[in-house]
């Protein structure tokens, strides 16, 4: 039976072009999970876009010497060239500087401001004494007064997982220029966590399925909850509906709050470009509906803690209830699939200390698949896990070349010669049955892998299938079977078939691939269907025009089942399917990437 799943990507941040670890956190795997999805039939919402507010954005357009919607509209238009080279299949990916996701915001704070679960406070906050600008709580770096680590932040430590506040901060001082920050009274809006303890707990309780690494640290988070600042001083966000806040010219919702609604006013934007303003209910308020958020270990208090009390309270379901909002009765995360740090030489990618290779620079040298393949069979899906050169280069030639573009080749290559088309087989020998039998069960195995999330396990147990049709083949020896050639098309066929099989088996990982493998297969039209950016229109405070990245991803031809390969079909000799890498470039990277040094 086809049900509704929810795919919410996280938002990159729209000051700078994504680099290697942030697509491995929030874009391959989303995009595999969806791919997957769909081919086997399930409808599949897939929304995200640029994170466009916030203090680090004003900071960044000060650097450049720009405005912050300058910047925005430049950093926005870098992204999505980057994710549809990297053929990420979004249903819709968009922009929180839109009035549609302005507007989302406001609803969605109404309904938890009626419903008490927000209030106002003064409290302390922090001023950087050169600008007067607030500083925004990742900004303000000190030693976290709980344990000690020296470089913990104002909104969290990294080392214990605890939330903090700036002003909690031992010696805090700011990220951008080391100054000690000025703490000054100021009113705010401060989101009631505690008052969803009971409520948080008993929803987590009941996620016995989530990887053991989110689920822990949502549970650890949710035994000590604390009031959350969601206002900021500053004028670049969305404005505050309430009197006395909507018109002041320093207010602003903080960041990270409006951001986690973007799933909610993405999913409302589609229905609205596609004319019926309500389909986004079907993946929010559908009880039969799924949904699954995708990003990087350091977001996980946003998605597992946070935004699920934003959804309780907007319910009505916090521990002090309340009325349901005006987006009706919606629905927590099914799954929140984090994902580990892809790391260089031992530490995080970072753009500020030159550890980074930038999306852009890395499809234009070695395409999108082999980027897909590393993530997804060497990425960090359950441990931080280093990226190197030499291991990037093994797995390209002697897996993807060597193995799967080796049997493609091979295969078409000798029905193509031999006999020009998709040959017919006679009684097959229990080598054809055995190998048949076990790419055919492969659909089973790699299916429940993914639809656990499970990425690594799903692609080993696709290329197993690929290793055992290569050592087949090699035994069958088709090549000499000259003088028995009802015997020849057999093997030819069996090999084949499992060429399409195990096609589809990897279409969710190497879609632009696929695509030329159902083509070298003598199939036409498309079969993996690929994004592409469209205008939207005028929309934004200050009237702007923004793009937004979609696809028709209903007539591609990808189905999750083993289906039989025409007989007689023409063939021609293909194309290589990946081109080796050069071994030294395992030694140093090409000439653009930052050098990487042992540990």
């Amino acid at each position: 039976m086809s049900i509704p799943v929810l795919t919410a990507v996280a938002w990159p941040y729209a000051n700078g072009p994504r680099h290697i670890g942030h697509v491995s956190g929030f874009g391959v795997p989303s995009d595999v999970f969806s791919r997957y999805q769909r081919m086997v039939g399930n409808r599949v919402l897939m929304v995200s876009g640029t994170d466009e507010h916030g203090t680090p954005i004003q900071v960044q357009a000060d650097a450049e010497g720009t405005t912050p919607r300058e910047l925005v509209d430049r950093y926005s238009r870098v992204i999505q060239d980057d994710l549809v080279g990297l053929g990420l299949s979004y249903d819709l990916f968009t922009r929180t500087s839109t009035d549609n996701h302005h507007r989302v915001t406001q609803d969605l704070f109404t309904a938890l401001w009626n419903n008490g679960y927000v209030r106002t406070e003064k409290t302390l906050g922090a001023i950087s004494p050169s600008t007067g600008r607030t500083l925004p709580d990742r900004y303000v770096e000190g030693t976290c007064p709980i344990c000690g680590y020296p470089s913990a932040r104002g909104d969290q430590c990294d080392n214990c997982g605890n939330q903090l506040d700036p002003a909690d901060l031992i010696n805090p001082h700011s990220r951008i220029n080391g100054e000690t920050p000025q703490f000054v009274e100021t009113e705010h809006l401060l989101f009631d966590l505690p008052a969803f303890s009971k409520s948080l707990a008993s929803w987590l309780d009941t996620r016995t399925h989530w990887r053991p690494n989110v689920l822990n640290f949502s549970k650890r988070l949710a035994e000590d909850l604390k009031p959350r600042a969601i206002s900021r001083d500053l004028d670049w966000g969305v404005r505050i509906p309430l009197e006395g806040w909507r018109d002041a010219p320093m207010k602003r919702f903080y960041v990270w709050f409006d951001a986690v609604i973007g799933y909610l006013s993405a999913s409302v934007e589609w229905a609205a470009r596609t004319g019926d303003a309500d389909a986004w209910k079907q993946w929010w308020c559908d009880p039969e509906a799924q949904a699954y958020y995708f990003m990087g270990k350091d977001n996980i208090t946003f998605h597992s803690v946070m935004w699920p009390a934003f959804l309780l309270g907007q319910n009505g379901e916090g521990d002090r209830v309340g009325e349901v909002g005006s987006f009706g009765h919606l629905n927590l995360p099914t799954e929140v699939v984090s994902s580990e740090f892809l790391t260089m030489s031992g530490s995080k990618f970072s753009t500020s200390r030159g550890t980074v290779i930038y999306v852009g620079d890395f499809l234009r040298d070695f395409g999108p698949d082999a980027l897909r393949y590393f993530i997804s069979v060497a990425g960090p899906e359950n441990q931080d896990t280093d990226f190197t050169w030499d291991e990037f280069v093994r797995r390209t030639n002697f897996e993807l070349a060597n193995e799967w573009g080796n049997l493609v080749n091979r295969s078409v290559s000798m029905a193509a010669k031999n006999v020009g088309a998709v040959p017919e087989p006679s009684a097959p020998d229990p080598a054809d049955e055995a190998l048949l039998a076990q790419s055919r069960a492969a659909f089973a195995t790699v299916g429940d892998h993914l639809a656990r999330s499970r990425f690594k396990q799903a692609i080993g147990e696709a290329m197993r299938v690929v290793g055992e049709a290569n050592a087949y083949l090699s035994h069958q020896e088709p090549w000499k079977r000259k003088d028995d050639p009802a015997r020849r098309d057999t093997i030819l066929h069996t090999a084949l078939q499992v060429v399409q099989d195990a096609n589809t088996l990897l279409t969710p990982f190497l879609p632009h691939a696929a695509q030329k493998v159902h083509e070298a297969l003598g199939g036409t039209g498309v079969w993996a269907e690929q994004p592409h950016r469209e205008d939207a229109g005028t929309s934004g405070e200050l009237g702007t025009s923004h793009s937004v990245l979609t696809g028709d991803y209903a007539h591609e031809q990808a189905r999750w089942e083993s289906t039989p390969i025409p007989v007689g079909r023409p063939l021609a000799r293909p194309t290589p399917l990946f081109a080796k890498l050069d071994p030294s470039l395992g030694e140093t990277g090409p000439s653009w990437a930052p050098i990487q040094t042992g540990e």
